[in-house]
């Protein structure tokens, strides 16, 4: 077990598949500002392994024996609110991603792509973000665009603007002001703009919000 230092990171697993857990382990351990503290099988022993080890940040999967990981997550915000979570599963569907954020869940991340994406996922999170992964993003992304195209076409006051609407989309798929600022062709200060005004009509300043908006105002099934 690495010791901790300032700069270590601390992660526990927990996973009820406990080959797809050391595999995990082996490829956090790469990185020696990354440290596994712990591993558990199921979301029971992992509130009470909680009770005796702090980790930055615990890395579950939703399907999980005796507790569901969505449900863990619930209880570790609430009694953990400084530990972070990154769902790591192979749910695709929107519905789980959706209840996982609404959980206050940091990261979703599927599984297939943990190889690729798994430091990025650490990284996002470890700097105060919130990742998803960009397959979901984007659904996320789309249908949060839809209705917003929709209530734009329902009434003027107060709507977003065709342009920020792009630029809420873009949000939406975890873009940077620069990167969004480069695909629309317009100033990264032009993007702060839509940015504020965006945040002004719908309250919202991050992905994590925008998924809440979306759940708060009935765009998905998850809804209610």
């Amino acid at each position: 077990m690495s010791p901790k230092t300032k700069q270590t990171y601390q992660v526990l697993l927990a996973d009820d598949h406990m080959m797809f857990r050391h595999g995990i382990r082996r490829i956090i351990e790469e990185t020696s500002d990354l440290a596994v503290i712990g591993e558990v099988s199921d979301g029971l022993e992992l509130l009470k392994t909680l009770k005796t080890l702090t980790p930055d940040l615990v890395i579950l999967d939703i399907s999980m024996p005796n507790l569901r990981g969505i449900e863990v997550t619930h209880e570790i915000k609430n009694s953990y609110p400084a530990v972070k979570v990154l769902i790591l599963t192979m749910h695709k569907d929107k519905e789980h991603l959706l209840h996982s954020i609404s959980a206050g869940a940091e990261g979703y991340l599927l599984k297939e792509d943990a190889d690729s994406e798994l430091f990025s996922a650490i990284r996002t999170i470890r700097e105060g973000g919130v990742y998803i992964s960009p397959l979901l993003s984007a659904q996320i992304a789309d249908v949060i665009y839809e209705h917003a195209a929709r209530e734009a076409s329902d009434s003027s006051s107060g709507a977003l603007t065709f342009r920020e609407r792009e630029v809420l989309k873009l949000i939406a798929e975890g873009r940077t002001s620069k990167e969004i600022a480069t695909i629309l062709c317009i100033s990264v200060r032009t993007i702060h703009h839509h940015r504020s005004n965006i945040m002004k009509k719908l309250k919202i300043s991050n992905t994590a919000d925008l998924i809440k908006y979306a759940i708060r105002k009935g765009y998905t099934s998850a809804a209610g």
